[in-house]
């Protein structure tokens, strides 16, 4: 067992995005890529002798190797523990909370989220720091302008650690504690959720289907929906995890969930369906007949968080970022609490719950949370949802009913557009700053804009700045479209367009979104120019 000392010299694309860096599993594969960043990770954060960290992962191709490399590294450099999830696998939200109630240092998350796994497709590695949330651009940039110094990396030449065996090990000087991924994470739930309630909900014959899709949270929801909720065996599907996530994109969204989305559009379709993504950090969810978008369940879960035992005594505030709809504003807004819009990133939310300004969170892209984690969490936002309907009594449907008929409806869309050439798309979003003082006024598709602007965001905790977080046009009557260059990709560019219109008559709840938004999803293409500036007839994903 020897300590070395590998030269190396910086390597391009290094920068992390919104939640870490993101690549093709065989840009990770090459010579020192993956090394470089680690130890820029190490470095940007002061080193970590003496430190405990923990380490996991979502199991995708790599993800075995990637553990290995990082203990070492770790090991080499004076750390004093890592905990680990057996066989290096926690959920990115059981890794948030392993952070917190073990009071560690941070941890290394080792996950490209909901984005399709395998060798010739996509791996990915975050810092998360000691709240438990992915680490704040004030860190990020420090490991940016490490990868650009780094020189050499220290790492121990030694055997790997079994990470298949709960307890303790040694690497070197370094203890290795491999731990169970899902206890911490279940019994967390438990003191959440009134788990008496839903197992007395499925005892009445009310069927769930949890579609997993191969993905991480599979061990999760079997232990607790089958395991401790009573649900039948069979409830939870596509359960077992795999490198490759079967095969299939790990996105809990109608698309990539269609054989979900198919079983709870059936004659004998559950009660209640739900999908969570590579990482466990998504959800999505559906009723029979009825598919409910991530805007709307937070503003749902919001307006009726209080009938789950965590959240009785009310929430402090709730928060969204920028292109998420304006749904939840309009309960914050009834029930007189404060809402905050942030940039795309939950690390924008983290200042916020620490802060006690807010209790619940959420994404238009499939991820609601609270204040129990620093992350967001799929399977938690799966469980409130449970709870409220074991209370209530509702089918999903009418939750969204009563829903829209109190608050009124935020018809809403994204689209995505992916692979994109880059200079085109930077291109489309130049042309579009550029005309920001001459839109107001003029009409597009028969809408009048009333807003031209660039999000920013003055953090009220912290007051950080953070610029350049999307464009935003506002058309008169409440609606709008944003623009967004995605930073979760790894080809190309991904241009978002978010589409949303507000509704307040009751005979026109019911519509199907893409032809309530007809009227804006053209105004945005006109403004934008996506035809002629991508070449695309239309988005890659809808939803």
């Amino acid at each position: 067992m020897e300590r070395i000392t590998v030269q190396t010299q910086p390597i391009e694309g290094q920068k992390p995005g919104t939640s870490g860096l993101r690549k093709k599993t065989n840009v990770y594969m090459k010579p020192h890529f993956l090394e470089n960043f680690i130890q820029s990770i190490l470095n940007g954060i002061g080193g970590v002798a003496g430190k405990t960290l923990v380490l996991g992962g979502d199991g995708r191709y790599f993800n075995d190797h990637a553990a290995q490399v990082i203990l070492r590294m770790a090991a080499a450099q004076g750390c004093a523990k890592v905990i680990v999830g057996q066989d290096a696998i926690l959920s990115t939200p059981a890794a948030s909370n392993l952070i917190r109630i073990r009071e560690t240092d941070g941890g290394i998350i080792m996950s490209a989220s909901h984005n399709p796994g395998g060798p010739d497709e996509d791996f990915g590695v975050k810092f998360n720091t000691p709240n438990g949330g992915p680490a704040p651009e004030e860190v990020t940039d420090r490991i940016f302008a490490a990868t650009k110094q780094i020189s050499s990396y220290d790492t121990l030449e030694c055997d790997d650690a079994d990470l298949s065996t709960l307890g303790l090990s040694k690497m070197g000087d370094m203890d290795v504690e491999v731990v169970d991924p899902v206890a911490d994470y279940a019994a967390l739930m438990e003191e959440l959720f009134d788990f008496d309630a839903i197992a007395r909900l499925i005892d009445t014959g009310f069927r769930i289907r949890f579609d997993a899709m191969h993905a991480v949270t599979g061990p999760y929801a079997t232990e607790i929906l089958e395991g401790r909720l009573g649900a039948p065996r069979g409830t939870v599907v596509n359960g077992t995890p795999s490198p490759d996530f079967g095969g299939g994109h790990p996105d809990p969204n109608p698309i990539w969930a269609k054989e979900l989305m198919d079983a709870m559009f059936a004659e004998d379709a559950p009660d209640f369906g739900a999908a969570s993504d590579g990482d466990g950090d998504r959800n999505m969810v559906v009723g029979r007949g009825a598919y409910v978008t991530p805007s709307d369940s937070l503003a749902v879960l919001a307006a009726n968080a209080h009938l789950a035992p965590g959240y009785a005594k009310g929430l402090a505030g709730v928060a969204r970022s920028m292109p998420t709809s304006g749904a939840v504003d309009r309960v914050a807004a009834a029930r007189g609490m404060d809402c905050y819009e942030t940039p795309t990133g939950w690390k924008f939310f983290g200042n916020l719950l620490d802060a006690g300004r807010a209790t619940l969170c959420g994404e238009e892209s499939a991820g609601t949370g609270s204040d129990h984690v620093r992350e967001k969490d799929g399977l938690w936002a799966v469980l409130l949802w449970l709870n409220i309907l074991a209370v209530n009594g509702k089918s999903v449907q009418a939750m969204l009913d009563d829903h829209w008929g109190e608050f009124g409806r935020n018809y809403y869309s994204r689209h995505d557009y992916e692979g994109v050439d880059a200079t085109a798309a930077e291109g489309l979003m130049d042309a579009m700053r550029a005309q920001f003082d001459t839109l107001p006024g003029k009409v597009f598709a028969g809408k009048t804009v009333a807003s031209a602007d660039e999000f920013a965001y003055d953090d009220p905790v912290d007051g950080s700045h953070s610029a350049g977080q999307g464009i935003r046009i506002g058309f008169e009557g409440g609606g709008r479209a944003v623009f967004r260059l995605s930073g979760t990709g790894t080809v190309g560019a991904t241009l978002r367009v978010y589409l949303e219109d507000v509704c307040e008559d009751p005979a026109a709840m019911n519509r199907d979104p893409q032809e309530a938004l007809a009227e804006i999803i053209a105004a945005a293409d006109a403004i934008a120019g996506i035809s002629e500036r991508t070449g695309r007839d239309g988005p890659d994903v809808r939803t």
